[in-house]
């Protein structure tokens, strides 16, 4: 038997204003085993990151633990403490040390103007009676240790080559000079600044930071949900190195339950602030028995299917409050879409390509200048390079491939959001990379887009109604303000919000009720074409197979075309009926959704689709079978 290091017992966390208590964490328990990955699941509001801060004793007010313990064990074999009932300053000793946290955003983590290396040492020597020196030399460890620095022979052989390469006739580079180039390697990567880092290096900083002090519990609140799936998988393995190398226990929480399959033994599922089910990840995939849990697996797209809409979480139960506050849920039979045939697949793609292009782009080229040291334009970091396609009236071409690649400059160029250097961009016929002016502003009511973040993408001072009827006014849209009222309304209830949202603010909605919100905005205007830009990628999985379903029937009702535009290839592969995968700038890939996943020509893309968290029981199993 493993030693529990970490146990919850009825854990009860409230949030109070203006006189409400919201209970957010509602009686939860469970158990952490030395080096034993625990899962946490469930949708935003769930209590899942609240939990993971009451543990870590960083609740801030109004949130307060009312009821409960947790009792940690800091050494083997001694007596547990209660963390609930230890004072701050003892805390103190605890948090960071014995327990850490690796926090969702790491940008928000790290602070901006000091460099990784002081932020680094600055945790290593709160916690460890270290010099500076001393404290540096084991920051370097930590970054090694994830990959984020090479090991210090690595960094010889690569500066031996270099030299052997430029240097073909002179002797060997000298051992005492090799030792201080390592050196000076090793302290450039300490003197980054964050803004210097992808967020992938940015979250194995934050790694580094949590395992300096070689703790024995290891929380992960969200820490890939704004990474890519290739760096997402990376992180993954990563983390699972780390916890076998150092025997730790950890708590991994998301909402993703394919991500959880990936790497938990235990999974406690939450929603509205309780643990609903509690079982093996083996047992939770392949006999999950409460209907949210159900519906959590079912939610997200698959690979090796093609169904006409994704199940959701209300597919499966309801959930009532009664006039006590007593949660009801009420399980429901699931009604189990139709899946498209080969047939039908083969008939849309035919008639779709013997339609004239409504939009086609000819060797397209998108650069950012990189200024030089007097000020004058050195070069261009190319975005875009040479890119070509066609797109379809009522197709849905899907656009595929890691941060970085060009999907959201293509995207955002071909709105004329961004200017291109040369290429043609032709929509109906008309070559619209020389429009200007008023001619420019007409084509936008044919042409819009939905961008990634909904929360950034809505005026926090704006009402909703003003939001969506913004578009209506600057196009004169509508001879009178209830006109203009009633399409609005007429907008969010088509997306399916009330017509009550009229005059409420951006911050009384969920996160996939604002994306709700942004997608009746780009209706307003009847537009023919819209770019879908990662627009489900900041949404819980449930929500997001809300939002695919929604506009799979808009483009249905309102004969839309789309470009949806994700590194997320099971969602493409949903929503598309071709695909472009996309790297460095350039197109490396094309064809149908079925062949790109069937018959992949390019390692990338194998790569992309290798890296997709599946959730299958199969693979949950034999991950399983290779730890032990």
């Amino acid at each position: 038997m493993r030693e529990t290091v970490l146990e919850v017992r009825n854990l009860q966390v409230e949030f109070s204003s203006d006189g409400n208590i919201a209970k957010a964490v509602d009686g939860i328990s469970f158990q952490l085993h030395r080096g034993e990955t625990l899962g946490i699941v469930g949708e935003s509001g769930s209590g899942k990151s609240v939990t993971a801060l009451a543990v870590m004793g960083l609740l801030q007010s109004p949130g307060r633990i009312t009821g409960g313990e947790i009792w940690f064990r800091a050494q083997e074999n001694s007596n547990p403490i209660d963390l609930v009932k230890l004072p701050p300053e003892q805390m103190q000793l605890h948090r960071g040390g014995d327990i850490a946290m690796i926090f969702q955003e790491p940008m928000s983590s790290l602070n901006p103007v000091y460099d990784i290396g002081f932020q680094l040492t600055e945790a290593i020597m709160r916690h460890q009676n270290v010099s500076v020196a001393q404290a540096r030399q084991i920051a370097i460890a930590g970054l090694q240790e994830v990959k984020l620095l090479p090991s210090d022979e690595q960094i010889q052989q690569e500066y031996i080559e270099t030299w052997n390469q430029t240097n073909p006739n002179s002797s060997k580079l000298d051992v005492s000079k090799l030792a201080k180039l390592v050196k000076e390697h090793k302290q450039a990567m300490l003197e980054r600044y964050p803004h210097q880092l992808s967020g992938g290096q940015l979250q194995r900083v934050m790694i580094a930071m949590a395992i300096s002090c070689n703790p024995l519990v290891l929380i992960a609140d969200e820490p890939t949900t704004a990474l890519d799936v290739t760096v997402q998988a990376t992180i993954l393995e990563l983390m699972r190195e780390l916890q076998q190398s150092r025997n730790m226990a950890m708590i991994f929480i998301t909402h993703d339950l394919g991500l959880i399959s990936e790497i938990a033994e235990e999974v406690a599922v939450m929603y509205r602030g309780k643990v609903v089910e509690y079982n093996t990840a083996e047992q939770i995939f392949s006999n999950s028995q409460h209907p949210y849990t159900k519906g959590l697996v079912a939610c997200r797209p698959t690979l090796n299917r093609r169904p006409q809409r994704l199940l959701t979480v209300s597919d499966y139960m309801s959930a009532e409050e009664t006039a006590t506050g007593q949660l009801v849920i009420q399980a429901k039979e699931p009604p189990q879409p139709p899946e498209f045939s080969h047939e039908e697949i083969a008939t849309r793609l035919a008639n779709l390509n013997e339609q004239q292009p409504l939009l086609q782009i000819r060797n397209l080229k998108v650069g950012f200048p990189v200024r030089g040291v007097f000020g004058g334009t050195k070069r261009y970091t190319m975005a875009v390079n040479g890119v070509s396609f066609d797109v379809k009236p009522g197709e849905t071409l899907g656009l595929v491939g890691e941060s970085g690649c060009g999907k959201t400059t293509l995207g955002r160029t071909l709105l004329r959001l961004i200017e291109p250097m040369s290429g043609q961009i032709i929509f109906e016929k008309q070559d619209i990379t020389t429009l200007k002016g008023e001619t420019l502003q007409k084509l936008r009511r044919e042409m819009q887009i939905i961008f990634q973040n909904p929360f950034s993408s809505l005026d926090p001072r704006m009402k909703v109604g003003d939001a969506v009827m913004e578009p209506l006014l600057i196009h004169a849209v509508g001879k009178t303000k209830r006109q203009r009222q009633e399409r609005v309304a007429e907008l969010l209830e088509r997306v399916g919000l009330s017509a009550d949202a009229i005059n409420r603010y951006p911050h009384q909605f969920s996160g996939g009720q604002r994306q709700r919100i942004c997608i009746a905005r780009s209706l307003a205007l009847n537009p023919k074409f819209i770019i879908c830009d990662e627009s489900v990628s900041a949404l819980d999985v449930s929500v997001q197979a809300q939002v695919l379903n929604l506009l799979k029937e808009l483009q249905k009702d309102f004969q839309l075309t789309y470009i949806f535009i994700s590194h997320d290839l099971s969602v493409v592969k949903f929503m598309s009926d071709r695909i472009l995968v996309m790297n460095h700038g350039q197109i490396v890939e094309q064809g149908t959704a079925e062949s790109i996943y069937l018959e992949p020509k390019e390692e990338y893309t194998r790569k992309l689709i290798a890296a997709i968290p599946t959730g299958s029981p199969e693979r949950v199993r034999n991950r399983h079978l290779r730890a032990l």
